[in-house]
């Protein structure tokens, strides 16, 4: 516990000084939200709020992990994985900002992004680990070999992982506190195997929490793709390094439940159009934390609940 709280108060401290620097700045440069007219009508009020709060809360978290872990390779290349996906995001957020829509890079382009760092990263791991990397650990000391079928799993992870924290960051406070709990729970667990990617984990919770300083509602900064995708990617990266697979699916239940609402609605709408064009929907409004807002709860009582679930289902792991 004393090994994780030292990254985690660091990373906290700084992130949250920082941000009385960075969005005063963001708000300079003019880089508001551009708010979708088809949300939730109470998020319009967001509108021109400064977004790419990734850009500072992220490297943040990176540069202490690779100090405090004196640089160990495994962090090195962790890192490298979290800046290359909040790389993409962030090209995506500017794109966003100089057109003034909601479209920033289209998705084949990010998708091509995402595949090409997964493929790097895969190509890193297949040259540094052990052949071993590719076994699967399951509960109860089980294993599952995939041999050559662990690569197109292993780039699967890494994109779905960063996409369905994508969506999931769509609320004040939402996915910063989120991703600060499932760093957390997949720090504590690393700390007996690999202390220096429980350094990393715990920087970069630190990290998360100390943006939340500035993102809980009502949010001064959003985190943005920049944010959103780096989180996405890292865990990702961390899991498959670790071979966490399975603790990274109990700590991702709620980025599943949001993902999942997004396919089911728009697979739905598709299966029930009529002639006139217009289809049935399964939610009020996709991902699920909108649905929600819909139905009458507050934005802080979503991230209260989503908090509790994230903060019962981490503790599981260490079970």
């Amino acid at each position: 516990i004393e090994s994780l709280s030292l990254p985690l108060i660091l990373c906290g401290l700084a992130t949250a000084s920082l941000g009385y620097w960075v969005i005063p700045m963001l708000r300079r440069l003019k880089a508001g939200q551009i708010i979708r007219e088809d949300g939730p009508q109470a998020h319009l009020q967001k509108a021109g709020t400064p977004t790419m709060g990734g850009i500072f809360f992220v490297p943040v978290g990176v540069a202490i992990a690779l100090l405090l872990s004196k640089f160990h390779p495994n962090v090195m290349a962790v890192s490298a994985m979290t800046l290359a996906y909040g790389f993409i995001g962030w090209l995506d957020d500017w794109k966003i900002l100089q057109r003034k829509s909601n479209k920033g890079i289209s998705p084949k382009m990010k998708l091509a992004l995402q595949v090409g760092f997964a493929m790097l990263f895969c190509g890193w791991l297949a040259w540094s680990q052990p052949s071993t990397v590719t076994n699967i650990a399951l509960p109860f000391g089980l294993q599952l070999s995939l041999g050559l079928l662990f690569w197109p799993l292993a780039g699967f992870v890494l994109v779905a992982e960063s996409n369905a924290t994508n969506l999931t960051d769509g609320v004040d406070g939402l996915m910063g506190g989120l991703g600060a709990i499932a760093f957390l729970g997949l720090g504590a667990y690393l700390a007996p195997t690999a202390p220096e990617l429980m350094i990393f984990c715990a920087c970069m919770s630190g990290s998360c929490l100390g943006f939340v300083v500035h993102n809980r509602n009502p949010a001064k900064v959003f985190m943005g793709d920049t944010g959103s995708l780096a989180l996405g990617g890292s865990l990702g990266a961390v899991a498959l390094l670790t071979n966490t697979l399975w603790i990274l699916l109990i700590l991702s239940v709620i980025f599943l439940i949001e993902t999942l609402s997004v396919i089911a609605q728009v697979s739905y709408y598709k299966a029930t159009k009529k002639p006139d064009g217009v289809g049935k929907r399964l939610f009020k409004m996709a991902p699920f934390h909108h649905h929600l807002e819909l139905s009458g709860w507050p934005e802080t009582q979503v991230v209260g609940c989503f908090y509790l679930v994230s903060a019962i289902l981490a503790s599981l792991c260490l079970f």
